[in-house]
Order: C-alpha cells, then structure tokens, then sequence
C-alpha cells in the first residue's frame, strides 16, 4: 500500500484502549485554539508562583494582610522616572521617606525603578545619573536606543493602541505582536539601563517589601514579582524592573522565569492598587489618571475608579498624578531634566499631607 493511502485508510480506524475502542481521530470535535492556550499555560506554569489575576470585584490582597501603610508607584517611561527622581529627592529633604515608611511598595514600569532604588538604599545614585543624563540626554539615548520603528515594532506598537478594552484577549493580541516585533536594534538595552538604575547585584531580590509587575505576552495573565516567587524562579530585582518596562514595539520583550513578559501597565489595572488592597492606607502616584495627557497604552484606563475599588476593601487611599506637559514625548531623553524640575517642585506640595496621611 502506497504510503498516502496508508496514512488516510490508517485516519479512519477506530483505535482502541484495551477493550475499549474510541472515536476516530478525524472525528474529534478539536479543542478550541483559546481553551489549549490556558489549559497549557495552567499545566505548565502553576508552580512558578508569577501569576496572579486581577480581581473582578473588590477584595482584601493576600499580600498585604495586617499592613498600615503601602506604596504604589505606577508607571510612564524615561519621563516619569525622572520625575520620580525630583519627587522623591525633594521629599527626602523635606524629612519625608515613604518607602521607609510603607510596609510593601508595588512598582510598575517606570514606578519599579523608583521603587526598587528605594528600597534597596540605591535611590540617591540613581538620581544622581538621572540628574546626568538629563544634562546630557545624548548619552542617554546611546544607553537605550530608540531607532525608527520597523513594520514588526509599528505592528505592536499600533495594536496596543487600538484595543478598546483590557480584557484577557485584548492584552494577549499585545502581547503576541510584541514577541513578534523585531527590536534587535534595541538588543539588550533595557536590561543594561536596569541594571545600572537599580544598582541590583543581578543575583539577588534584597528587598522583601518590594513587589513589581508585568505580563504574560503569550497568556496574557498579569505577574507579580517579590521576594519569594524571584528566589524560586532566579529572577534578579533588575531583571524584573527590565520586564516591567519591556513596553510592546520598543523594548523587550523580557524573560522572567521561563515566561516572556511585556510592561506592567498594559494591563486592565491601572496602578494594580489591587495588591494592597485591605492596608490600613495606601498612597497611590500615578502619571497621568489614565485617560488623560501622554500615554503608553490604549487600553482604556480611570484610576479615581481604581481609588474607589481599593477604597471598598478598607483601605484608605491619598491619590497623586504627577501629570504631563501637553504632548510631551514619555520616552525623549530631553525631557528628563524639565521632569526631574517638576518632580521636585510637586515634592513641596505634597511632602506635608504625604505627612498628615501617615503620621
């Protein structure tokens, strides 16, 4: 028998499991291309510890039972981690130190740099070579380059904007454009600019109270990154501020563990408030409230909404956006030094109720 005839007359046969015969092949009903996608993703990774979804209804975090007072930074690229660099100088010398203060600090994309120089003593060097940069945004540009994206980039970068909602699907079409772009001009560059942020020994998470997020770029499931699940996994506190700013079309994408990870902020959550949601208070810093001024993603975004959901879990909330200059371009090296102004400025504004808050 020619071995095509083989192969077909073979497709029509019943084929049994001892006594029992079941269904031809051919005549299975196939399993749906998004039911594989999860069943794979929950049999593979369940141990890693990454995952951990957004709630659809308000309730307490796992993480912060029994916290006083948390820390959300959200994120805003190269713009708002100089801004973050202003704000938080300036609080320092104002006798104010949230990150002292808070109990768990939640970082995203640009907030994961701030938040991991915080905690980990590193903050002031890393003004230090913001401040630099900002005098010379050349060299900046060199550290990070940013060329004019290719037809693969402008793919994902088009597809983050263009989706209307945050759901699963949505974030995996972003997700799956970006592991097809094509950013070898970038190579390792966010990698490099974390490790030298940070100041991270790229073998270690020093800090408990610091968590950071990202997502799945083939699943589409939001990550969380601490103490715990990075020791598991290997995952150096650098590494995961790199996956936390892997922003599709541009960067990245990132790996964490065995999982290729894009920016934290495309996600349905804003700030992912939700992981302190039940501390007795949190302060929450966004860039922008999400719908308004420069921003990284289409998907659809209102943290007064976010405020309110935290706040129905018990947790008494103080807001602050920092807010954008009109048009400003959140990943132009020169505007690092007019945001490291700003930052600066807001922190006199905002050190005395940031005091009132938590005292």
């Amino acid at each position: 028998m020619k071995r095509r005839n083989f192969l077909k007359a073979s497709a029509l046969v019943p084929v049994s499991v001892g006594a029992a015969a079941i269904s031809p092949v051919l005549a299975q009903t196939p399993t749906p291309l998004e039911a594989m996608t999860t069943q794979v993703s929950d049999s593979l990774f369940a141990s890693d510890g990454l995952a951990v979804p957004v709630p659809d209804k308000p309730v307490p975090s796992r993480f912060a039972a029994g916290l006083d007072r948390t820390l959300v930074l959200g994120g805003g690229g190269e713009y708002y981690v100089a801004w973050y660099c202003g704000f938080f100088h300036g609080l320092l010398e104002l006798g104010v130190d949230p990150a002292a203060l808070a109990e768990m600090v939640v970082g995203t994309s640009a907030g994961s740099y701030a938040g991991s120089s915080l905690t980990s003593g590193h903050f002031l060097r890393m003004r230090s070579e913001i401040e630099f940069f900002g005098q010379f945004p050349s060299l900046f540009a060199k550290l990070a380059p940013l060329s004019a994206p290719n037809a693969s980039q402008k793919r994902a970068q088009e597809i983050n904007f263009k989706v209307t909602s945050g759901d699963a699907a949505s974030i995996r079409a972003i997700g799956h454009a970006a592991l097809a772009a094509d950013n070898h001009v970038n190579g390792g560059a966010v990698e490099r600019l974390a490790w030298l942020l940070t100041g991270d020994s790229r073998t270690d998470w020093p800090v408990a109270k610091m968590f950071t997020t990202a997502n799945d770029c083939y699943t589409g499931e939001r990550l969380v990154v601490h103490q715990d699940v990075a020791r598991r996994n290997g995952i150096p506190l650098a590494h995961a501020a790199a996956a936390s700013s892997s922003l599709p079309g541009v960067m990245g994408p990132t790996l964490l563990g065995q999982r290729y990870c894009m920016d934290g902020g495309i996600s349905k959550t804003w700030a992912h408030t939700d992981l302190v949601a039940g501390s007795k208070r949190a302060l929450v810093i966004t860039l922008t409230n999400g719908y308004e001024g420069s921003l990284l993603t289409g998907i659809p975004h209102d943290i007064h909404k976010e405020i309110a959901t935290l706040e129905a879990t018990g947790t008494k909330a103080m807001l602050i956006i920092a807010g954008t200059p009109p048009g400003v371009n959140l990943l132009d090296p020169g505007q690092i030094a007019p945001a490291i102004k700003a930052g600066y400025e807001r922190a006199k504004i905002e050190a005395p109720k940031i005091k009132d808050f938590w005292a």
